[in-house]
């Protein structure tokens, strides 16, 4: 049996009590946009313990599938509903093509998310998708179009945004000013989330769509980690006791886990840091992550010597064959 296939059944199976479960509103269109949002969300569940290639063509399909429903509507308010469905579809297609490796695929996905937001005439999910597309671009370290696309993401909300918008976007800024090389511009966008983190678990209110995740202060500290590692601020990333490292994502624990390895350099400690490094290694490659794998790489070309201690020349030698 083909893996998509499998993945599949699997989605189904999952899905099926929660759409026996809803009740009939006899709204057809409404009906279909749901359940097809509700196999987005069954997907993304794979996320953290499935290979993004394996999930990759089971996505596509789902994407064509949406296509195709939304290319039937009969009327603007179905495809506007349709459209907000098509965009959280292909925002996740960007983040597996980004776990993979291919940025360029990446970067198209989430582009076509942003639009379908915009066709959606959603402003919260439009400013979500610039935001995100900012983070990837942060991440892959394009600093000053990260920062322009987190003020778009601002300006489309303007000043009524949720306060898990404003504490997410400060998050996505400090990493831009860490990609620029600005660590005080970190810090003050860090400082500023931390401040609306610290507000949003005070008024333990449920964030708005699509924010369907809650803004910690456990996500604030992952990412001064992050940025620390960027910027070689050893205190940054080891002054930080990061709840995410205890979390069930595995490939977004290793990438943590990479970044305290690049503090743990920074600072001279080489054998900690690759034995760090070593660790996240092995999931990048039990996932086939081209992400974690080329995150790997980017920390073992910070570290130069004429004479590399063997646990380095280990790492080099499982480096070595790797090719995803």
């Amino acid at each position: 049996m083909h893996r998509r296939t499998l993945l599949g059944g699997a989605v189904a199976a999952m899905a099926a009590p929660i759409v026996a479960a809803a009740p009939d509103t006899h709204d057809t269109t409404g009906g279909q946009a749901a359940a097809l949002r509700l196999t987005t969300s069954a997907y993304r569940r794979f996320d953290g313990t499935t290979p993004s290639r394996d999930l990759a063509d089971a996505v596509d399909g789902h994407i064509r599938l949406i296509q195709t429903i939304t290319r039937s509507a009969t009327s603007d308010t179905d495809r506007a509903r349709f459209a907000a469905v098509g965009s959280e579809a292909a925002s996740f297609a960007g983040w597996l093509a980004w776990d993979k490796g291919d940025h360029g695929s990446a970067r198209s996905w989430y582009g076509g998310a942003i639009k379908a937001a915009r066709t959606a005439g959603n402003p919260l999910l439009t400013a979500y998708q610039t935001g995100t597309l900012a983070q990837f671009e942060a991440h892959a370290g394009n600093g000053v179009q990260a920062l322009n696309l987190a003020r778009r993401a601002r300006r489309v909300l303007g000043q009524t945004r949720p306060a898990v918008a404003d504490a997410w976007l400060s998050s996505v800024e400090a990493l831009g000013h860490a990609a620029a090389g600005d660590w005080r511009g970190a810090d003050r966008a860090l400082t500023s989330s931390r401040t609306g983190a610290e507000a949003l678990a005070a008024e333990q209110e449920p964030p708005p769509w699509p924010w369907v995740f809650s803004f910690t202060l456990d996500k604030v500290a992952a990412a001064r980690v992050t940025c620390g590692a960027r910027l070689s601020l050893p205190d940054w990333v080891l002054a930080e006791d990061v709840e995410a490292l205890t979390t069930g994502h595995a490939k977004q624990r290793a990438l943590l886990v990479l970044d305290i390895a690049a503090g743990h350099l920074a600072g001279g400690w080489v054998e900690a840091a690759f034995a760090l490094a070593s660790a996240a290694l092995d999931t990048g490659l039990q996932y086939r992550s081209g992400r974690i794998v080329e995150r790997a790489r980017s920390v073992r070309r910070s570290f130069t010597t004429s004479s590399p201690p063997k646990v380095v020349r280990d790492f080099d030698e499982r480096l070595h064959d790797v090719y995803l």
